[in-house]
């Protein structure tokens, strides 16, 4: 049988109301009083009904997190870095992965609406944002995370990618490499079309550079193979001499094809550089140079960003620019 508030009150040999201020308002209780409420909570084994209070709350202490795609490790630093600011706060994070699906983020959101979260970060997986609007509207506040906010509708988080794209491509120029290819997935993700952006702008800044685009469902490891798989296969005059990766995880799969058995030589016969310096970049077969973000820094930003939107603090610094940074390794040949 579940033990309830008047247990613990029976118990303590005090008020239900003096259990429901410890549980809720402990500053107005004496000390000697909270530690005979928790010596009773613990001997009978209490937990608190969260729901119930959500409903006379009207919110909980949680706040939701959707990003595209958690087994990415960018996204991993990401949530990481928002559950830290939460917890500060006293707060959790529950946290959904759309998979770069539209419906599947909706059915997230959806969820967290019904889980009555003080507010919601996500990822938009799409450029319709009417959902973010509704629940925004409803009084749920919406950070964007990893995406610039359109006009001023929302605070969000991100990193100027196509400045990103431009010192990738830029860094394999320098490096003396001309025939370029950019790996990314769905140019409607808007951080590859970003990067692609950024790096058109540098190939067509120098005479003789080319930058063909070979377009992949998906920014994973298996993806970034295929495509090695198909670069490598081609005659040894139509491939490129670079290639720059929409992110790690293409690249990882790009280095992979090349390394076993291809007879690509990287970063000799092509240069490779990815983009979100994840943790293992530093581990493969050759290390991967990257252009990194600040992933965890993100994500506590996003969330603090968040909390002050939920106190009402929300006139300064709604729109935060993180800038990307060149990390160079072994793949560029540098």
């Amino acid at each position: 049988m579940a033990v309830g508030v008047k247990d613990v009150a029976v118990a303590a040999g005090v008020s239900v109301g003096t259990v429901s201020n410890v549980l809720n308002r402990p500053e107005r209780v004496s000390e000697a009083t909270v530690q005979r409420v928790q010596a009773a909570i613990d001997e009978l084994g209490f937990v608190r009904n969260d729901a119930a209070r959500q409903l006379r709350a009207g919110r909980s202490r949680s706040i939701g997190l959707v990003v595209s795609d958690i087994g990415n490790p960018f996204f991993a630093e990401v949530a990481r870095g928002a559950e830290d600011r939460a917890a500060e706060a006293g707060m959790t994070v529950l946290l959904g992965n759309s998979d770069e699906g539209v419906a599947r983020q909706d059915a997230h959101l959806e969820l967290f609406r019904e889980q009555r979260v003080n507010g919601v970060l996500v990822t938009p997986a799409s450029e319709d944002l009417t959902l973010l609007h509704r629940l925004a509207d409803g009084g749920v506040p919406v950070v964007l995370v990893d995406r610039e906010a359109p006009g001023e509708a929302f605070a969000s988080v991100a990193v100027d990618d196509v400045e990103g794209g431009r010192i990738a491509a830029e860094h394999l120029l320098q490096a003396g490499r001309r025939r370029l290819v950019f790996v990314g997935g769905p140019r409607s993700v808007r951080q590859v079309a970003d990067r692609l952006e950024g790096a058109r702008a540098a190939v067509e800044r120098v005479d003789g550079a080319s930058l063909e685009i070979v377009e992949k469902p998906a920014l994973t490891v298996l993806h970034g193979r295929a495509a090695g798989e198909e670069i490598a296969g081609r005659a040894e005059a139509d491939r490129p001499d670079a290639v720059f990766a929409a992110n790690d995880l293409l690249a990882v799969g790009l280095l992979q094809a090349f390394s076993f058995g291809s007879g690509v030589e990287v970063p000799g016969d092509i240069a490779l550089i990815g983009y979100d310096d994840i943790d293992f970049t530093t581990a493969t077969v050759v290390p991967l140079s990257s252009v990194r973000q600040p992933a965890r820094l993100i994500g506590w930003t996003a969330a603090d960003l968040l909390l002050r939107e939920i106190g009402g603090d929300a006139d300064r610094d709604r729109q935060v620019r993180f800038r990307p940074e060149l990390v160079v390794r072994e793949s560029t040949g540098s």
